[in-house]
Parts: structure tokens; sequence; C-alpha cells
């Protein structure tokens, strides 16, 4: 069986809904795939959906929805929950309760930048870089991760971590006090 993943954050409208469709055109045979929100906008942002367009990744049939449509009694087992929220700017993130391995990839949200279309447009680029650097690093995880759920849930928490190449920190300057310096 593929496992089943589900991007989730609060809209459903941007993010989350260009991971599920970005996973879902590069490794779809590998995964079923969805995205949903706690408190769902409704529609998808025309900023994502050009965004994807963009990539020439299909945008056909994506919607913004509810967690309830996963989160039911009849509702098909998850095996990863991926939240994308960002903490650090106080948004509050869905808190998910089920027999699935949960992980956390925040970034800002790109749907709350102000300013002209081209801004906008730079702000989805942006989310949609740090999304594509995230599912790389996922689809190179070893099969034999996959087969262990606490090393799994290590590499993914990892992964929450992943800036695109272009934005990644620099790494400190060696101390030159320590022995062999």
């Amino acid at each position: 069986m593929k496992p089943r993943i589900l991007f989730l954050c609060t809209g459903n409208s941007a993010r989350s809904v260009l991971a599920e469709a970005t996973l879902r055109a590069w490794a779809g045979e590998r995964f079923e795939v969805f995205s949903a929100g706690s408190q769902p906008t409704g529609t998808v942002n025309p900023f994502a959906l050009r965004q994807l367009a963009a990539a020439g990744i299909a945008i056909d049939g994506l919607r913004s929805k509810s967690w309830d449509e996963f989160a039911g009694a009849d509702a098909a087992p998850l095996d990863l929950v991926i939240t994308v929220c960002d903490s650090a700017a106080a948004e509050s993130c869905p808190l998910v309760f089920g027999d699935f391995l949960r992980t956390h990839w925040g970034q800002p949200d790109p749907a709350a930048v102000e300013g002209d279309d081209h801004t906008k447009a730079a702000a989805f680029a942006q989310a949609h870089r740090i999304v594509k650097a995230r599912l790389q690093a996922l689809l190179a995880l070893p099969a034999s991760v996959w087969e262990d759920r606490a090393a799994l849930k290590q590499a993914l928490d990892r992964i929450g971590l992943v800036q695109p190449a272009d934005e990644a920190p620099q790494p400190a300057a060696a101390p030159h006090n320590l022995p062999g310096h």
C-alpha cells in the first residue's frame, strides 16, 4: 500500500496546496497525497495556482478542504501528517490526533504577504522553493528509514528545517583556539 500523506495548515489555500500538488506531481506513484486546513478558506489562493502552473504542475482538482474530511470514523487512515503553519509568527497550527506520524515543516504564509502582485508572486515563489527543497529531501530518504518509525520521525523532523540551497544558513567559522587548529 502507498503511504497516505496529509499536508495540514490553517487555511489550506497556499503552503499545504503547494506541497500536495508538488509531491503528487513528483511521486504520485509512491504516495497518496492530500492537503487540508483546520479553518479552510474555501478557495485555493490564485497565486498558489499560478506558481504551480508556472512550474508545470497540474492544478486540476485542487481545492481548499477541511481536515474533517480526513478525521472522521469512516475516513481512510493516514500514515503521515505534516503541518506547514508558521509557529514562529504565532500562527496556530491544528492539533491532530491519530495513529500516524506527525512532523512540522513550518514556514511563513505567502498568503499573508501584502503589496502589489509582483511582491505576492515573489512570496509564493519563495514558499514553493522551500516546499520543493523539503520534498526533495523526503524523496531522497532511503527505503530502510521508512521501515523504522523512530528513524523516520527523526528524519522528517530534520527535513522541516531544510531550506533551499541558495538560502541555506552559512556555517560558522571554525574556532581557532581548538586543539589542531
